[in-house]
């Protein structure tokens, strides 16, 4: 018997990376996102898929070396769990497989048989014990993978939800826990409560990030660099705000608007128009075919272990995006970039310095004062 390396993908998508300093489960780069699989939310102007263009997103992923799904208790009444779920059993594919899903937000709310609806909402144990055996139902599991806290309720205390998470991972129903959408002093705290009290910690933070809205480098970066942990952003390609002037006149012309939830109007603002163009120049400087990609490269390239969660309904909206590993961009593209739409880190960062850029200017009034690197983030290999 002889013993070969395996040569390298010809998919990028199956050039795995641990997922953390704190976690080394390998993952691909990048997730696949299942807020539209499922059928319940078209009306609301969310998206939706039917089961079979739902499976044909997933073998899609899957073919090209995927292995990192995220999805939520909630998500489409339940039924991208339950499409999941099915997709894996038939597939035989669950331990190869990387899933995330979450609790806090209330999966039962358009459930009328359910008539007391408050025991499935929040972070309280009563809503934790409720949703992931709801979870390990609908995706035909016996574990998770990862399991995120949606959101924080600012009721539960740490306590409560730190030690009942990790209850979870010693009865084997969880691996690793993760967090979304909650303040970064609150994540510091829960995982220093976790040290303090040989419990489990969070090894992954979800939050909104994108080229055009920063604010998620303020604090939850720094955080997440000083916590060890990965970096899931949403909302990378703003909800597909990001679209070309050609593509916004297609939808116009044939009504296909995309999402519309919570009042949000589909035609871009000219602030949004500003970064599109921005993108398209960088796109045709890198030789990139989508200016989409080079929106995802950025978040990539911006910082270490960073997992961006991209849907999307169509196949080709995939293939699209996977176009972002190969991307190399330099300090000159990040720079046009993020002048199109200037940020402004605010108080104290924008005087003394943040994590990534420390103020040379006070620390060397005593002394010529020279810093050590940070970690870098990981750029496309050379093919």
């Amino acid at each position: 018997m002889s013993f070969s390396p395996v040569l390298r993908p010809a998919s990028r998508l199956a050039r795995y990376r641990a997922l953390a300093p704190k976690a080394s489960v390998h993952v691909s780069p990048i997730q696949l996102g299942a807020m539209s699989i499922g059928d319940k939310w078209e009306q609301f102007g969310m998206g939706s898929m039917n089961k079979e263009s739902s499976f044909k997103l997933l073998d899609a992923y899957y073919d090209a070396g995927g292995n990192f799904i995220d999805t939520a208790n909630n998500y489409q009444d339940q039924s991208s769990e339950q499409f999941i779920g099915e997709w894996v059993e038939k597939r035989g594919n669950r331990d190869q497989l990387v899933i995330a899903t979450k609790y806090t937000l209330n999966p039962m709310i358009r459930h009328d048989n359910v008539r007391q609806k408050v025991a499935f909402g929040g972070n309280s144990l009563k809503s934790l014990h409720n949703s992931v055996n709801n979870s390990l139902k609908n995706l035909r599991t016996d574990y998770l993978d990862i399991l995120y806290v949606h959101y924080w309720d600012h009721e539960t205390s740490i306590e409560e939800v730190m030690d009942g998470l990790h209850a979870l991972v010693l009865q084997g129903k969880v691996l690793y826990l993760g967090i979304s959408d909650t303040p970064a002093w609150i994540v510091s705290q829960a995982n220093q409560y976790a040290r303090d009290h040989g419990k489990s910690q969070f090894v992954i933070y979800q939050g909104a990030w994108s080229v055009l809205d920063r604010s998620f480098e303020r604090e939850i970066i720094p955080m997440a660099r000083a916590q060890g942990m990965a970096l899931a952003p949403y909302r990378v390609l703003a909800t597909g705000r990001l679209r070309s002037n050609e593509e916004e006149e297609q939808r116009r012309k044939t009504g296909e608007h995309g999402r519309t939830a919570f009042g949000l109007k589909w035609e871009r603002s000219s602030t949004e128009k500003l970064m599109v163009a921005a993108l398209e120049e960088v796109a045709k400087d890198v030789g990139a075919e989508h200016h989409t990609s080079v929106a995802i490269a950025y978040v990539m390239q911006k910082a270490p272990y960073v997992f961006p969660i991209l849907g999307g309904r169509k196949v080709e909206h995939l293939e699209a995006n996977l176009e972002a590993l190969s991307i190399k961009l330099k300090p000159e593209h990040f720079k046009k970039l993020e002048s199109a739409v200037p940020f402004d880190l605010g108080f104290p960062y924008a005087t003394f310095g943040n994590y990534d850029e420390r103020s040379l200017a006070i620390a060397r009034l005593s002394a010529y004062i020279e810093y050590h690197p940070r970690a870098q983030p990981m750029g496309p290999e050379e093919d």
